[in-house]
């Protein structure tokens, strides 16, 4: 059914002069048919508009706006229905996911709209000629695409999926269109590393600059993998000789197109024992929602905020942090508490529900957390980085509330930004 359903109407707004309400159906936009936000956004980009409205009483409207460059019609939409995944990815990690989660996180979904919408990374897998055609007449971009190989065969075996499109022919299009695209590797050792690797990066770095950037991400791997693929995980020794490698030729990269390209994801550096760049290799962060230069961009706040820190009232806070960036977190929390004269506790929660190779803050659910700090003297307050929990819903992956926690540990607990500043202002708000 074409038309966006009305989910908000601004108060003063066009949209309320012409008596639109929740409830009623945009249906086109200068005789443009609507298939989702994008189509409303590039039809309502003019400044005289015709609409046509159905009401929630089904009746039909037909309006004419004339408003000022740039002034908004004051309305929003229900989300829309992501498409779903097609794909049977070898490295899924939806799979492995234990029974008993949230419903919507058994969810895969493939949607090029919430790519270029929200950063979404998609592999194309399920596009055809309509869907390549409208990303370039309504310039799209950027868009995230996992790419894994550029191999079809391979690239085929990974997807779990015959029959797709060939990526490269796909990529070579879009830029030829100029849609600038954000890439990815998921590694798996054995599958797509070695040659297959090498082949993928040069051909991705040859559509530079349209292809921006490639970040390579170690497969994850859970405990809960049944009836699937084997898959080697990335073990120290195999981290090292990859940054070994890879970082040097990174950096040559960088040299030969002006600007950094391929970015190793934090958890290379992390599991290989190597000390990370300097923040400045990572160029603008453009994959940092990846796992790309978190640490890294976490350790230059930090000095920042240890210049910036001054003493407190007197106090003992608990903060909360997966295994992986333990070392940093400590490190930070012992400086921050000589500067301040807070005493602060770091705790790394072992991740139980879905097995201790998973040691990344955001994977970490609430039982977790309470089990890693019962029992423990947690001080007046423990601090939970905010990327543990769904956003703007304050639940953990297992479901459990911020009461949930507190009242299990008999504590106040607090959601923060998970990076020195905001761990130091909770600290000012608290103890200032």
């Amino acid at each position: 059914m074409s038309g966006l359903t009305i989910d908000k109407v601004m108060p003063g707004s066009i949209a309320e002069e012409f008596e639109l309400e929740p409830g009623d159906r945009l249906l086109s936009v200068n005789g443009h048919p609507l298939r989702d936000v994008i189509d409303y956004n590039y039809f309502t980009a003019d400044d005289e508009l015709e609409l046509e409205v159905e009401k929630a009483d089904g009746e039909l409207w037909e309006l004419e706006v004339e408003r000022e460059e740039g002034e908004p019609l004051g309305i929003s939409f229900q989300a829309p229905a992501p498409a779903r995944c097609g794909n049977n990815c070898v490295f899924c990690f939806v799979h492995q996911l234990p029974r008993g989660l949230r419903g919507p996180l058994y969810v895969k979904d493939e949607d090029y709209r919430l790519s270029f919408l929200y950063g979404n990374y998609v592999t194309m897998a399920n596009i055809g000629r309509s869907e390549l055609d409208r990303i370039k007449e309504q310039r799209l971009s950027p868009l995230y695409i996992s790419v894994h190989a550029t191999d079809a065969a391979l690239r085929e075996k990974l997807l779990g999926k015959n029959g797709i499109l060939p990526i490269l022919d796909v990529m070579r299009e879009l830029a030829e269109a100029r849609i600038t695209m954000h890439t990815q590797i998921v590694l798996c050792p054995g599958w797509n590393d070695g040659e297959a690797f090498a082949r993928t990066v040069a051909d991705l770095a040859a559509l530079y600059p349209w292809v921006a950037s490639l970040a390579v991400v170690p497969v994850g791997l859970t405990e809960h993998r049944q009836n699937l693929p084997a898959l080697a995980p990335v073990t120290k020794e195999f981290a090292a000789d990859f940054i070994g490698k890879w970082y040097p030729e990174s950096r040559l990269l960088e040299e030969r197109l002006g600007a950094p390209f391929l970015f190793l994801a934090d958890e290379f550096y992390i599991k290989g024992g190597v000390p990370f760049p300097e923040l400045d290799n990572y160029g603008d962060l453009p994959q940092l929602e990846n796992g790309v230069g978190m640490i890294p961009l976490f350790l230059f706040e930090a000095e920042q905020v240890l210049q910036e820190a001054e003493p407190l009232k007197p106090g003992k806070l608990t903060v909360v942090t997966g295994e992986s960036p333990y070392r940093y977190l400590s490190d930070f929390l012992k400086q921050l508490s000589g500067a301040t004269g807070v005493a602060m506790q770091p705790v790394a929660v072992r991740n139980r529900l879905f097995g201790p190779t998973v040691t990344v803050t955001g994977l970490v659910c609430g039982a977790d957390v309470v089990a890693a700090l019962q029992g423990m003297e947690l001080g007046d307050l423990v601090l939970v980085p905010d990327v543990m929990l769904k956003e703007g819903e304050g639940v953990f992956l297992d479901d459990l509330t911020l009461d949930d926690v507190e009242q299990q540990l008999g504590t106040e607990v607090q959601v923060v930004e998970s990076t020195p500043y905001g761990i130091y202002e909770a600290l000012v708000q608290r103890l200032g």
